[in-house]
């Protein structure tokens, strides 16, 4: 277990918020259009990546993986991030967040639970409660650009009734215990505008339109050598 530090935005007050992190979980494929899910599913195939066992499918991660940190290093040049809503569960209450699950791309086209292990996780530092957006959950906006070439390009964008409902991903993973202190969750996320491809920064945020509101965080991503 590891405390990560957060502010959480209740609209009009904002709050420090320490929390332990004991679990990491990714969940994939959690589209609730088989289409659009099986057009992901058919993107990473593109790229050597197989089908997964089930969807959705829940991957465990090291929870020393998640970070708020704006700056990672990745071995080699394979690797890519991609936007996701984050739920995170203390004493009973869940927040919302944001997050980037990067990947490393080329061992997931021989082990997609391997390649989890590879990156760090980047999280923004804000959350809100769930309940503040739960009555407009489905007009919540994903979205994220990457610096490509010395570009900043458009890499996803979509709204979460995309996305499997909160409860049933929770369900999916947790059954009627429901999301257990301490518990980060990555929700997901919409393919890739012109397809997976790495980049040298990677922006990304979560839109409120009814409230009126974002999250947003971004990173650098500094690529190490691979020498053998």
């Amino acid at each position: 277990m590891f405390d990560l530090a957060f502010i959480v935005d209740a609209q009009d007050t904002t709050t420090p918020l320490t929390l332990p992190i004991d679990q990491l979980v990714i969940a994939g494929w959690t589209g609730r259009d088989p289409i659009a899910r099986d057009k992901h599913i058919a993107e990473l195939e593109a790229i050597g990546i197989a089908r997964p066992a089930t969807a959705p499918i829940y991957y465990r991660v090291s929870a020393r993986r998640l970070t708020t940190a704006d700056t990672i290093e990745v071995c080699g040049g394979d690797s890519s991030g991609e936007v996701e809503f984050v739920l995170i569960g203390w004493q009973g209450r869940i927040f919302v967040g944001l997050g980037s699950d990067h990947t490393d791309r080329k061992v997931e086209t021989y082990s997609v639970t391997v390649s989890k292990q590879m990156c760090d996780k980047v999280i923004a530092p804000v959350l809100w409660e769930i309940e503040e957006v739960s009555d407009h959950w489905d007009r919540l906006i994903l979205r994220s650009f990457a610096w490509i070439d010395g570009a900043r390009v458009l890499y996803q964008e979509g709204t979460l009734d995309s996305m499997l409902p909160v409860a049933e991903l929770i369900h999916g993973q947790f059954g009627d215990k429901g999301m257990p202190d301490g518990c980060a969750m990555f929700g997901g996320t919409f393919a890739a505008k012109g397809g997976i491809r790495p980049a040298s920064r990677f922006e990304f945020e979560l839109e409120d339109p009814v409230l009126k509101r974002n999250i947003r965080h971004a990173y650098d991503v500094i690529v190490l050598p691979v020498l053998g």
